[in-house]
């Protein structure tokens, strides 16, 4: 795992700022401490901070093809390497090390644009072919890995693994998108491929972009998509046997290392899963780590124990106050752009505990997209069968007048809180699920929202994010589509996006058996009974690890990775939450309306109403402007900073 960034004159061979580019490099370091090195030539500058997992030895970046004309940085993991490296030696190639990065210079070399395709695992990467006068970059499946880029005025190009690089080379304009903040406050993140500032993109998963010198810069393009089929004849029995040996194959790839392994067991069915897995493949004890919580509705640690205590694995937990919400700015200032997964506090400190004992830890994230785990979708998936039995002129203004004039109860028994579910069957498929997973809905933008940011959205919405992914999804069953549409927006964005900047805060590398796209692609195939069936969620990976897990890990409820905001916002941040909300900082960018500002805080802090995920997200934002827009330079390496708050 790694950190890469670079400067490409797209007009011709203007010298690089040597300088600019160590900065931007350096601003990496937590990303890669164990090495560092820049190279420039004429018109090109690459950097590339180390964490060493692979070939340690020989290993090092910028890495060349053998007569130097083929230069690469590289972020990632590229699990099949091994099975490639025969393939290309057959055909001519010459290998100087024994590294996954060298498989991706000749590849390229072979197979050009279309070596993407053949590469299993995370990856980010920028690849210069000088012959060619070509620069070529590519972003794995999944968005595991990510990669930032910006074209400045000057055709200067600038990369990234993090918004914080292009930040340190000093010609990235500050200035916000305000898409972007449309996006953020209904989602939580900026989506792909959009990034908070206008200048700066994000290179989308499962696509690749070449620039060739002095011509004109593209469009990325994608190489790879997911097909939900749903047609596999399979039987369960055959499809959880199938499972256990595709999850066999997936965990054991990942657990190809040179450095101390372990995994995060949270006591989940995802995370128990991938554990159970190691230690079937595993010759000693798995390395298995664990937060715990002080404030026992938040705490899972007990079911980590049973598994842990059935694979008698080398298990260590640490518990986390219910009051540790000190890391707000560290956070800031660690995603660079505003994030509003407050469970990016336990993630951060899990991280921490992990990296104690181990370099590379394997993780159970991509799960209940991949299986169906998400309890919205058995929610959707309920008012999907009620929104087919009425016709949609009938439907729509009936629902639409009950979810206008029933109250929003947050207070009430859940069976009482109609007002969501009469708000989604008004609606169609895709705004219903749009709706119900954004964090301030469509009415709380728009009174949350000024008339001058109203004007300069001219009508965007969020929902035109959802629309554009629906549009390719190539399946109209209920449950494959809104898989599909987590697997581009929620699982990149949010979960991926989370424990990419959570792990290599601490020189962590994070791998994620679940997300295998070739487990993906075999998943997609099943029918989607075999994932949600009645009310029971994950239905197949629950039914294949049944011989391997306690019933009381596989059939509990979910509880999640979450914080107790609203308590926190009544109590020990009540200050903290009312100065940031309806404080200068906010107020000077004129997009807030101050009297809905004033409500939420009144309301919640009163108890009158919850709104402490709204208030959160408003809480990020704050504390982006001041750490990131207002920062001189970009964010210091944030790893410095966590050891002091930890």
């Amino acid at each position: 795992m790694c950190g890469i960034t670079g400067i490409f004159d797209t007009r011709g061979e203007r010298a690089i700022d040597r300088g600019a580019l160590q900065r931007m490099n350096d601003s990496q370091f937590h990303r890669g401490p164990d090495e560092g090195s820049v190279h420039v030539e004429p018109g090109l500058g690459f950097g590339h901070r180390r964490l060493s997992i692979i070939d340690i030895a020989t290993g090092q970046q910028p890495l060349f093809n053998e007569d130097g004309s083929v230069i690469v940085v590289f972020n990632g993991e590229i699990y099949n390497f091994q099975e490639l490296i025969p393939e290309l030696q057959a055909a001519g190639h010459r290998f100087h090390t024994r590294s996954d990065t060298e498989v991706i210079v000749h590849a390229w070399e072979q197979w050009g644009e279309a070596c993407v395709e053949r590469f299993r695992g995370m990856f980010a990467f920028a690849l210069w072919d000088r012959n060619r006068q070509t620069l070529f970059m590519a972003r794995d499946r999944l968005g595991v890995k990510p990669l930032y880029y910006a074209l400045l005025d000057d055709g200067r190009l600038l990369f990234g693994s993090e918004l914080k690089a292009l930040l340190a080379h000093g010609g990235l304009r500050r200035d916000i998108d305000p898409l972007a903040v449309e996006e953020y406050f209904a989602l939580g993140y900026v989506a792909e491929p959009r990034t908070i500032f206008r200048q700066a993109k994000k290179l989308p998963p499962a696509h690749s972009l070449v620039i060739r010198r002095g011509e004109p810069m593209g469009e990325p393009r994608p190489y790879w998509d997911v097909r939900f089929t749903l047609g596999s004849p399979i039987s369960a029995e055959d499809a959880c046997a199938e499972l256990v040996h595709r999850l066999q194959e997936s965990v054991r790839l990942r657990m190809i290392a040179e450095v101390p392994l372990g995994a995060f067991l949270s006591g989940g069915v995802d995370s128990s899963a991938v554990v159970a897995t190691m230690a079937g493949l595993s010759d000693g004890p798995v390395n298995t780590c664990s937060i715990a919580f002080d404030d026992p509705k938040f705490n899972e640690s007990a079911f980590a124990q049973m598994v842990a205590d059935r694979y008698r694995t080398d298990h260590r937990v640490e518990t986390v106050k219910s009051d540790d919400f000190d890391l707000i700015d560290t956070l800031a200032r660690l995603y660079d752009e505003p994030y509003a997964d407050s469970s990016a506090i336990p993630t951060y400190r899990v991280c921490q505990l992990a990296r104690k004992h181990v370099t590379v830890a394997l993780s159970g994230d991509g799960g209940d997209e991949t299986f169906g785990g998400y309890r919205r979708y058995r929610l959707h998936l309920m008012e999907e069968r009620m929104r087919s039995a009425l016709p949609a002129g009938i439907r729509q203004p009936l629902f639409g007048l009950l979810g206008r004039a029933y109250p929003k109860a947050d207070w009430a028994p859940r069976v009482l809180r109609a007002k969501t579910t009469f708000e989604g069957m008004a609606r169609t498929s895709v705004e219903a699920y749009f709706h119900s997973v954004s964090i301030l809905r469509g009415p709380m933008r728009a009174r949350l929202f000024s008339d001058a940011l109203e004007h300069e959205l001219s009508g965007y919405s969020a929902q035109e994010v959802f629309d554009l992914h629906a549009g390719r999804a190539g399946t109209d069953d209920p449950l494959a589509l809104i898989q599909y549409l987590d697997m581009k927006t929620y699982l990149v964005g949010d979960i991926n996006t989370k424990v990419d900047r959570a792990s290599m805060a601490h020189s962590l590398e994070v791998r994620e058996p679940l997300m295998d796209h070739k487990l993906i692609e075999w998943l997609a195939t099943l029918p989607s009974s075999l994932k949600v069936r009645g009310q029971e969620g994950k239905f197949l990976l629950k039914k294949a690890m049944e011989p391997q897990l306690p019933n009381d890990v596989l059939y509990r409820p979910k509880m999640g990775f979450s914080v107790p905001l609203a308590r926190w916002f009544r109590g020990p941040l009540k200050q903290r939450v009312r100065s940031a909300v309806l404080g200068e900082r906010l107020a000077s960018t004129g997009w807030f309306n101050r009297g809905y500002l004033q409500h939420l805080v009144d309301a919640h802090q009163s108890g009158a109403s919850d709104y402490s995920s709204p208030l959160w997200t408003l809480l990020m934002f704050e504390a982006f402007l001041r750490n990131v827009v207002d920062g001189a330079t970009a964010a210091p390496a944030v790893a410095h900073d966590a050891q002091a708050l930890a």
